[in-house]
């Protein structure tokens, strides 16, 4: 391999990261190199990256093999006493690149990452592939959800200063980018670990929605910003302003909602309750009306009886969800949530299943809502079909004859196939 491979698990920060990564490696000139950004969200992702560490050896027999990411972080032995594994890097250590200079063969570098104080500083001018680009606002997370393992491989929150995001945002708009997206660990607790509060806010009010309107102030220029998950219990007032006066910010909010349940919530030891969360998608439409909604949900959490589960699923369809990320429980060593009493795993599939066929069915109403509308599509790529893209409310959509790759465009929508919409052009670009 003329330059290092970059395989990536997971979020949309490790998506981030290991463009980090790639940089790192090309900077140092590193090849005949494979470096995987692993997860260790659910055991399931980590089973997939060992599968996948034994694959690319068989695939790569003479290439250096490099584990990061979560998974690594949490227990590098196990992958260190890999015979595919040449070395392991830690989270902190994956975005320094003094980790990537010719002569740095330590098997393990891996630190205590709760000792951390400081965000990375990685400010990328640009995404390999893309035309949206992932900015991040922040790191870590200081919650103890009991399903939850990522705080220990993350660490604590800390923020990056709202001067270096606007920098940032400036340079990315510059370099052609029309859509960013502010993304991290827990983006709602973003500046409460940062000098100083909003005036009248208590210490530790959230300051995302302080941020992002500096944010858009301070870049005109700017077409698009998407905001990626937020935390129910933790979505400050100017995020809801922010969502009926200003444009530019997107109408999709993802909710990292994972269950419907109070008694659930209580034993994942989330902050929010159903009632918060309706409450929540009620005080965004009010503020947007066309806003939609994605959340995440875990099906057959420990104890989760049949009518615990018959809240969630009803919640679909309650609060409007339209995208869907769920998975079955999987249990995680070293959190409490795998000491609790068990949901049979065919139970949990099967009640996965049934949320996802309710996601499809509130996806595929929203799509046909879209019928003949005219919407503006962020065009990625070219697809099989032709250029394709997103429109504001994250909807894929194909198709689009005569659209360039990184131009926004109007599009007519004029059908729905499957996952996505169709579209045909309804006039010049509008960016």
């Amino acid at each position: 391999m003329s330059r290092a491979e970059v395989v990536n698990f997971g979020c949309r920060l490790n998506t981030l990261e290991s463009e980090v990564i790639r940089n790192h490696a090309d900077a140092a000139g590193m090849e005949n190199t494979v470096i995987i950004n692993t997860c260790a969200v659910t055991r399931e992702a980590e089973r997939q990256a060992r599968q996948t560490i034994r694959k690319l050896r068989r695939k790569n027999p003479d290439a250096k093999i490099i584990v990061t990411g979560c998974a690594a972080q949490l227990d590098p032995s196990t992958y260190a006493d890999m015979p595919e594994v040449d070395r392991v890097l830690g989270n902190q250590e994956k975005l320094d690149p003094q980790f990537y200079i010719e002569g740095r063969n330590e098997t393990i570098a891996v630190n205590d990452i709760m000792t951390v104080t400081e965000t990375a500083g990685h400010l990328l001018d640009g995404f390999e592939n893309r035309t949206r680009a992932f900015v991040q606002i922040q790191q870590g997370c200081d919650h103890r959800c009991t399903f939850c393992i990522i705080p220990f491989a993350r660490g604590p929150n800390r923020s990056v200063p709202v001067a270096s995001l606007i920098e940032h945002v400036r340079n990315l708009v510059e370099n052609g980018y029309q859509e960013v997206v502010l993304t991290g660990v827990d983006i709602c607790s973003y500046g409460t670990d940062l000098p100083g509060t909003p005036t009248g806010a208590p210490p530790g009010t959230p300051r995302l929605g302080e941020m992002t309107t500096q944010l858009l102030k301070a870049v005109p220029e700017l077409a698009r910003l998407r905001l990626s998950t937020l935390d129910p219990a933790a979505i400050d007032d100017k995020i809801f302003t922010l969502l009926a006066e200003e444009p530019r910010l997107m109408p999709h909010l993802h909710l990292s909602l994972q269950a419907a349940d109070d008694m659930v919530l209580k034993r994942m030891k989330r902050r929010h309750s159903r009632v918060d969360a309706l409450a929540v998608c009620a005080r965004a439409r009010a503020a947007r009306p066309d806003v939609v909604f994605g959340a995440d949900l875990i099906a057959g959490f420990p104890t989760e009886t049949d009518a615990m589960f018959e809240n969630t699923l009803a919640a679909v369809q309650d609060m409007g969800l339209t995208y869907l990320h769920t998975f079955p429980y999987s249990e995680r060593p070293g959190t409490p949530a795998a000491n609790m009493p068990l949901v049979p795993e065919t139970v949990r599939k099967d009640r996965a299943a049934r949320l996802r066929e309710a996601g499809e069915n509130t996806r595929q109403t929203f799509f046909k809502s879209q019928m003949n509308a005219i919407v503006d599509v962020l065009i990625e790529k070219d697809g099989p079909n032709g250029p394709q893209g997103h429109c504001p409310h994250f909807a894929p959509v194909h198709g689009i004859a005569g659209a360039v790759p990184g131009t926004i465009v109007s599009a007519r929508i004029s059908g729905i196939k499957d996952d996505h919409l169709t579209g045909t052009m309804s006039g010049q670009p509008t960016a």
